[in-house]
This record gives structure tokens, sequence and C-alpha cells, in this order.
């Protein structure tokens, strides 16, 4: 079979399981993704030496020692799989919730029903944990799942979905409702990106470069996030003691992910006396400064920021510092150089936090809070399957209920239009 018909196939038995998933009570989602659980321990040997090629095959590659870190997998990585599947048993099932009812002037009653989106692709790499999660989430709000992983983590991928499938099985549900993509060619994506009858929603999961080729390249719908350049500013009055804390935590404790401060703001008012003092806290934890020429006045021994500076997503530990005028510099600043990802302020002015939660475009804004904040988890939504920064259909971290869409359901009793 060619790759073209093999990806064909593939998408058509998710679209037919799609249709069961779609049907299926709580009870039985939730025995399911048990089941599946209780596989992934049992099966633990099996899966640390298939993730054992794939770490053989990393170092003959010369990956670096950051990607095999995401790459491994151990014992208490697989518990930790499946303790995250039970943990999406005990969320709530939108399936089928109503979100509103209102009753119309001529006696019909409209509700909107929540539903699931149907057959969602998600394409990522390295972590092969994502391969459980995304399928949890995505069985428990019934829906199909097809899985394009990172060739890097071919073997892992392959035994964890072949798991999952098993465990559908044995829950009398389709095992065609979570797929892999069995082959490492990359023009299988392509192939894939272009199953437009078949898939509803792309979720791309990896760098920017990966998201934007998936962008560029398909035809179905995308939930994109490329970067996280996000933003705290230190308003004029901000108690001193509190921003330091926002921001170091906001750099350091995990500095190469995607809700890690990048730039730092602060109000011309607070810059003498708040700069020095926290990056000498920051520079102690390992950061590079890099600052603009007010900034550079206050902290004349830190490297003078470039223009480049102010878009990066550094991922690492550096931190470009403005100081601005005014809240007006600092939201023309970040409606320039944001992503739309996580912007914080830290205030004690009611009316100023306000004005910025308004005017911030943001997936995520925050008042007196860490960006580090901007995780599914964090918020409340028990888990996500990733961050999205386009606002079509979901906006911030998505979790169970923006893995579903609504249908609108009418009741009357003999209603017709004049």
């Amino acid at each position: 079979m060619s790759l073209e018909a093999t990806i064909v196939r593939i998408a058509k038995a998710a679209r037919a399981a799609s249709v069961q998933m779609a049907r299926c009570a709580q009870e039985r989602k939730n025995q399911a993704l048990l089941g599946i659980a209780k596989l992934l321990e049992a099966g633990s040997s099996r899966i640390q030496e298939e993730n054992q090629k794939d770490l053989e095959r990393a170092r003959e590659m010369g990956l670096s020692a950051a990607m095999i870190d995401r790459l491994t997998v151990s014992r208490q990585t697989v518990i930790a799989m499946a303790e995250g599947l039970r943990d999406v048993v005990g969320l709530e099932d939108p399936v089928g919730a109503i979100a509103r009812t209102w009753r119309r002037p001529n006696g019909l009653q409209v509700s909107r029903m929540r539903i699931p989106l149907g057959v969602i692709g998600i394409i990522y790499e390295s972590r092969p944990n994502v391969t459980v999660d995304a399928a949890g989430l995505c069985l428990k709000a019934g829906n199909a799942v097809i899985l394009r992983g990172g060739s890097e983590a071919f073997f892992s991928n392959r035994i964890l979905a072949d798991i999952i499938s098993q465990g559908l099985s044995r829950a009398g549900l389709p095992a065609e409702a979570v797929q892999l993509v069995p082959v490492r060619e990359r023009e299988a994506v392509n192939i894939l990106l272009r199953q437009e009858e078949d898939i509803d929603l792309i979720i791309p999961r990896g760098g920017e470069g990966l998201i934007r080729f998936v962008v560029q390249n398909s035809k179905i719908p995308v939930l994109k996030h490329y970067k996280g350049v996000c933003h705290v500013y230190v308003d004029a009055g901000a108690d001193h003691s509190m921003a330091e804390e926002i921001c170091f935590n906001a750099k350091v404790q995990r500095p190469g992910v995607c809700n890690a401060m990048e730039t730092l703001l602060v109000h011309q008012s607070e810059a003498k006396a708040f700069l020095p003092k926290v990056a000498a806290r920051l520079q102690a934890a390992g950061v590079e400064l890099r600052g603009c020429q007010r900034t550079l006045a206050v902290l004349p021994g830190i490297r003078a920021a470039e223009e480049s500076d102010w878009p990066a997503e550094y991922l690492d530990l550096i931190l470009a510092v403005r100081v601005v005028q005014n809240m007006d510099e600092a939201l023309a600043h970040i409606d320039q150089y944001g992503s739309k990802h996580t912007e914080a302020i830290v205030t004690s002015d009611y009316r100023r936090a306000r004005r910025f939660v308004a005017e911030a475009d943001s997936s995520v804004v925050l008042v007196n809070a860490s960006t580090r904040f901007n995780d599914g988890g964090q918020l409340g939504l028990g888990a996500e399957i990733g961050i999205s920064t386009s606002k079509l259909h979901a906006f911030g971290p998505m979790g169970l209920e923006e893995l579903t869409t609504t249908k609108f359901v009418v009741f009357g009793d003999g209603q017709i239009r004049s």
C-alpha cells in the first residue's frame, strides 16, 4: 500500500470511529481510560525497551542532552502517564452539556449543546508522553485522534499507541479512535494535512518552525501557537517585593517553557529603585540581561538590547528589559512585539489593572501573578492539550471543553415560519 493510501485509510477509519465515540457515554469512556492506565503500568518494561531503541538512535544522531532527556521514558514516566489518564477520568465530561437555553416569543426553546469536534490530528515532537496525554483528552471529549509524533520517538510512540488501541478494544470501543501514523517519512505530514474531508482540526505541538510549516501546508483548520513572547509590566506604585518575586519566578523557575517571561517592562518612576534589586537577584541565578538605553542608565554593566531582542522567545536564562514612560508605552510595546500568549501586570491601582486586562491582547492576562500560571492544570482545567494563540475556535489553554464545539438544539410544538 502506498504512503498516501495508508494515510487516507487511517483518516477514513478515524472518521468512522469518531461517530461511535460521539455516542459513547461518560462511564464507558472512563472505563476505557482506566483500562488503558492499567495496561500502561503492566507494559512498563516493554515501553522502556522500545524507548531504548529511540534513545540509541538519538545518541547516534548526536541529539542534545536536553532532547534526549525529553525523549527518555522511565518507570516513573509511565506511572505519570497512567496517573494523567486517571486525572482525566475525574474531569467532568463536557459532551451533551447545555451551555445556554432561551425561549423565543413564538414558544421555540433554543439551546446550545456541547458536541465533540470529530477527528483531531496532532503533530508533535519529542515527548512520548504527549501520545498518551493527547489521546486521553481527545477520547474523553468524544473525539477520534490521529497522532503523528516525531521520528526521534518512533518506537516509543508506536508501543504507546498500540497499548491505547488494545485498551479501547477491551472496552468495546473502536481501536481506530486512536491511531499513530506508522511511518517516519516527512511526506506523511503533507498527506495528512490534505485530508480535509475526514479530519476536522489539526493541533501542532513543537517549535515555531514545525507550526509554521503546518499552517502553510494545511487544508484543515489549525490551532496554532507560534511562540510565547511573554511580558511582565511593573506599574507605577507597584509593590517592589511582590514584583521581584513575580519576575524571578516568571523568568527563572523554568526558562525553557512558552509561558516564561521574555521581556520585563518597568515604569520609569520605579526603575531606579526596582531594577538594581531585581537585576542582582536575576543575575545571581545566571540570567543575562539585555536593556534599552533607559535601562542601561540604571544598570550600566548589562548588554545593550538590539531590535531583535524585543520579539525574541529565548527559552533560556536571557531577559530583555525596557523602561517605559507609562502604561500607554507598555501596551504599545506588547501590541508590537507580543505573541498573544501571556501578559502580566504588577500594580496596586485597580483602575489601571482593569485597563491592562481590557487592552492587553493575549490569551491569558494576569494581575499580580506570574506568567507561569498560563497552564491548563494551574487554571483549573485539569489538563490541557496545548495553548492556542489564535482566536478561532479557542484562545489560551485547551482543556476538555475546548476539544468540543456547540450545536443549536431547538424544541417546538408545531411552530412554522410565516
